[in-house]
């Protein structure tokens, strides 16, 4: 059995259903169920008794502290946190409450109960915190990537958040022995992922003939790993992973954000024609840039590569194709997460850009 944090949404949810069919082993599913948060994206595992969800939040501590002494996890995986950018801005406490202060939760409730173990127990437990290249800053054009030994500059409340619960995880390892397990991805992208990312948004505002908005002049770089992946080497660091480590997981796919448009329009030019002929990204329009919008993101994955033989298998065009492929065939499952909240949403962010 283990115990997954922020199981519901996009990251993970997609890691419980790799991850049970991958080795079969139970997972208790720890979930506030925010916006982001959504059950549908688990509904193929409904009767499934290797899927136990329970909604919390991991600022509870009695909580969690009840789920270690019933389930008794192996392993527990830190998904849950606030990760939108442009929602940091607006509103930043959410982000110090949930990556600060519920990191700190579960570290402390975690430590009491495994410091309570049996010695064979304790031996193979694993606290494994999922975070983000961000954290690391921006980078110039030329620049090398980010390995797991470049300075933390986070430049947004969100990756300033970030980066505090990767401090806090290291700590707990150095200060008290917890055996703990950092990964930080860059940009990831498939089934699932709530449309204020740009990937999704651009897909369902061509669709329906909205404007697709690009900050600034498009041209900002981000590495993309596809979902899928990442969740295969998630799975690998658990397994193999040296303690107190970090493991930097990227997908070798640098893009500009003007790019990724292009190429998403193109396919759903392809796949799905608009009924009026038109191209897609005609429906491209700049808008005003965020406020300290990082420039570039790169990751150097050859670690993972080197000590766990971990590489992505889907290229930047396998994997988008896949994930246009899946947006065009569950409008359910778009219909149903793209509420009047996120209409609200759309609306503050981009409204006056």
């Amino acid at each position: 059995m283990i115990l997954v944090t922020g199981g519901a949404g996009f990251i993970g949810s997609n890691f419980i259903l790799d991850w049970i069919a991958a080795s079969g082993e139970a997972v208790v599913n720890l979930d506030k169920l925010t916006y982001a948060g959504n059950l549908e994206n688990l509904a193929s595992l409904k009767n499934d008794t290797r899927h136990l969800f329970v909604r919390g939040d991991i600022n509870d501590r009695g909580l969690l502290a009840n789920l270690l002494a019933e389930h008794k996890p192996r392993a527990i995986i830190h998904f849950a946190a606030e990760s939108h950018v442009d929602r940091s801005i607006s509103g930043p406490g959410e982000f110090i409450q949930t990556n600060i202060n519920g990191t700190f939760s579960l570290l402390e409730v975690a430590r009491v109960w495994w410091q309570g173990l049996g010695a064979a127990e304790k031996k193979v437990f694993r606290f494994l915190h999922v975070s983000t290249d961000e954290v690391y800053g921006s980078l110039g054009p030329n620049d090398p990537p980010f390995t797991e030994t470049t300075a933390y500059a986070p430049n947004s409340p969100y990756s300033a958040s970030k980066a505090a619960s990767d401090h806090l995880v290291r700590a707990y390892h150095h200060t008290y022995g917890l055996p703990t397990l950092t990964t930080n991805c860059s940009n990831n992208y498939g089934a699932f992922q709530f449309p204020e990312k740009l990937i999704p948004l651009v897909i369902l505002n061509a669709l329906n003939g909205k404007p697709l908005p690009i900050y600034g002049n498009g041209l900002n770089v981000r590495d993309w790993l596809y979902v899928g992946d990442h969740c295969t080497a998630i799975r690998e660091v658990l397994a193999g992973g040296r303690l107190g480590e970090t493991y930097n997981i990227g997908g070798w796919n640098e893009k500009t954000n003007l790019d990724v448009v292009n190429t998403v329009c193109a396919m759903l030019d392809e796949m799905k024609p608009a009924a009026d002929g038109r191209p897609y990204a005609s429906l491209i329009t700049y808008v005003k840039d965020r406020p300290g919008h990082d420039a570039r993101y790169a990751i150097d994955a050859h670690k993972i590569e080197r000590e766990l033989g971990w590489k992505p298998q889907e290229t930047f065009d396998t994997g988008i194709r896949k994930t246009v492929a899946w947006y065009l065939d569950n409008q359910g499952w778009v219909d149903d997460v793209v509420s009047g909240e996120y209409q609200n949403w759309v609306a503050k962010n981009y409204g006056g850009r």
